[in-house]
């Protein structure tokens, strides 16, 4: 599942986490793991009529100070950072659209916050119907059989979670 298409517009991206409560909130890194979780949250949302969020992290470390003029670098390219997922979770709702061979039928929206992503998306997670998360995705732990966002949600998460893992090779 992992052809993605140039992004169609027609969502607009939220910046910062969804305002909680309710709903199901995906998160979405673009990986495979995270495009069969999206797949698995909207026939959640759609089966009980809930509102779906998608949730990309831009994660801006390193912190602290800078030498004088990198500030203004790190700002500019954490901004296109943002864009950039902006655009991929698009591409990633449209993707899992067409390998569904239908659109999504309930309400969507598309955020894009900046943060660890696994605080992040704990603190979003307060209130929702479920989080449903992909079993491993493209971070530093991606090879682990259970990944450490889907590990952490499973322990800490504020709301009840949905690991998805990959379907079986065929």
């Amino acid at each position: 599942m992992t052809t993605l298409d140039p992004a169609p517009a027609a969502r607009p991206v939220h910046t910062g986490p969804p305002a909680p409560p309710g709903g199901i909130l995906a998160a979405c890194d673009g990986s495979d793991g995270s495009l069969w979780a999206l797949d698995r949250a909207m026939t959640e949302a759609e089966r009980y009529g809930l509102p779906l969020h998608v949730l990309g992290v831009v994660n801006p470390s390193p912190g602290g100070a800078y030498p004088p003029g990198m500030a203004e670098l790190v700002r500019e390219s954490v901004e296109r950072l943002g864009e950039s997922m902006a655009d991929g979770l698009r591409r990633a709702v449209g993707a899992v659209e067409r390998a569904r061979h239908r659109p999504f039928t309930g309400p969507c929206a598309l955020h894009v916050a900046y943060g660890r992503p696994i605080e992040v998306l704990l603190a979003a997670s307060a209130g929702r119907h479920t989080l449903v998360v992909g079993a491993r995705g493209n971070g530093a732990f991606g090879r682990l059989l259970l990944g450490s966002v889907s590990s952490a949600a499973a322990h800490h998460a504020g709301c009840p979670v949905l690991i998805v893992p990959a379907p079986p090779a065929r």
